[in-house]
């Protein structure tokens, strides 16, 4: 049964509408900021929330007493997904349910479970005396958006910091661990197509600019094809995978299997041979909205406008200062004469990838292993965590790993955490601290990067304030 005190602290911390896709609810973030600081505090440690351009991070240390103990960061984000369509809940997704083994409600998995699991084992472990290490926490506001402040905060940082934990992802199954070693960037890119002053009757087709096709051709112009490749200067840079890492997608599901419990179909049958391969190492471009024209009722117009919204993921070894302009190029080189099309940037992030042999990792393996009783396996995220980034360019080693299903429904309707896997990332999280007690500590001023991580992001801006 899933301790008490976690399963009621997470109905509270679900009730927070943090949303920040979309408009966003800046009510709703500021109020989870507020709780999640107040949680640390309540843990006995200290804790701020600080403002930045966008949504509040939060930043808090919970100390154990112990003289040159292992620095360990937590991370995590309360930012969550819009919940539309509200059709699709069978429940509201602000009013956590508990029902068939399960908490109903956005953000379960992604990522308020996971990261509340993290925090109460820090806070257990302090209260009886046993924390063998000084947790730092660092929550994010941002990271449904792909926002840079975690990141850059974690950047102007500069108190010390030994290793890094984050659970943000997903099992093969309700009771094999993860440690995730790679992980995609990404960049975010809005088209606007204008050809016109007003739509037009479509007795003048063939003679005018349709809004709709033109943006059809720009989009093709960089969208995988039937095979599920990318054009070829979309594919520039990508790292392979190591034997330890191919070994480990031998423990996952079959393909096939895996995209039936997430709800989708198979792109081609090459993706039934190498959906890992893909997910961890290969870039990918998604349309995520189309807006044009009238699709609802019979309308014999040529729409003047539309628009769409779409993202690459970028593949470790990419970077989103190389691979934005090619992919800009490639959406305006496909742009007719007479059209009008603006292709904007809205944000970026970077891949990272883990090497599967480091301590850290090795410490980590250890730890999942009490926690769960089987060897985790190695797996590559398809999504993107910004913050690696950051942790890449500071040298600091990180465990990703993640207590969700494939059948939670992350940023879907519906959203849920297992009873009993909400229970095993408390216990993992646990082991996980108890086991860095004896990472080996600190000696000095990091420079450079660690060959544990690789991802970088160019620039820097300082932003923070205290938010009040």
């Amino acid at each position: 049964m899933t301790p008490d005190p976690l399963l009621h602290a997470l109905c509270d911390f679900l009730r927070i509408p943090s949303v920040s896709s979309g408009a966003g609810d800046a009510r709703g973030l500021a109020d989870a900021a507020a709780w999640v600081a107040g949680f640390v505090e309540d843990s006995g440690g200290e804790a701020a929330v600080l403002a930045s351009a966008c949504n509040p991070v939060v930043t808090g240390t919970i100390r154990c007493g112990r003289r040159d103990a292992p620095v360990v960061l937590l991370y995590g984000h309360y930012d969550v997904q819009s919940p539309e369509p509200l059709a699709g809940w069978t429940t509201d997704p602000f009013a956590p349910d508990i029902r068939d083994g399960r908490v109903y409600a956005r953000g379960a998995t992604d990522d308020k479970g996971q990261l509340l699991a993290l925090l109460i084992a820090a806070r257990d472990l302090a209260r009886a005396g046993e924390l063998p290490v000084d947790v730092r926490v660092l929550v994010d506001g941002e990271e449904e958006i792909g926002g840079p402040s975690a990141e850059r905060w974690l950047r102007a940082d500069a108190d010390r910091t030994d290793v890094a934990i984050a659970f943000d992802s997903r099992m093969p199954d309700p009771w094999t661990p993860v440690l995730v070693t790679s992980a995609r960037g990404a960049v975010h890119v809005g088209v606007d197509v204008s050809t016109g002053e007003a739509d037009l009757h479509s007795g003048a087709g063939n003679t005018v600019l349709n809004a709709a096709h033109v943006l059809s051709g720009v989009l093709g112009a960089v969208l995988p094809d039937r095979d599920g490749r990318l054009p070829a200067p979309l594919q520039a840079g990508c790292l392979s995978p190591s034997a330890a890492e191919r070994d480990g997608w031998s423990r996952l599901p079959a393909a096939a299997d895996a995209i039936a419990a997430l709800g989708g179909r198979p792109h081609d049958p090459g993706a039934l041979s190498d959906r890992y391969g893909r997910m961890g190492f290969a870039p990918s471009i998604d349309v995520h909205g189309i807006e044009t024209g009238d699709a609802r009722q019979v309308r014999t117009q040529i729409p003047h406008r539309a628009r769409a919204m779409l993202s690459m993921r970028l593949a470790p070894g990419q970077t989103s200062a190389a691979m934005w302009p090619v992919l800009e190029q490639l959406l305006l080189a496909a742009v007719p004469p007479g059209a009008d099309v603006t292709v904007t940037l809205n944000n970026a992030c970077e891949p990272a990838r883990v090497d599967p042999d480091h301590p850290a990792t090795r410490l980590a393996v250890a730890a999942l292993t009490r926690a769960a009783g089987v060897e985790p396996t190695f797996v590559p995220a398809g999504g993107s965590l910004p913050v690696l980034a950051g942790l890449a360019a500071r040298g600091i080693p990180a465990i990703l790993s993640g207590f969700g299903t494939l059948d939670s429904r992350v940023h879907a309707c519906d959203e849920s955490i297992r009873l009993d896997c909400l229970q095993l990332a408390h216990r993992a999280a646990r082991e996980l601290l108890l086991e860095l007690g004896g990472f080996e500590s600190y000696t000095g001023e990091r420079t450079g990067s660690d060959p544990f991580l690789s991802g970088e992001r160019t620039g820097s801006d300082p932003f923070l304030s205290p938010h009040v």
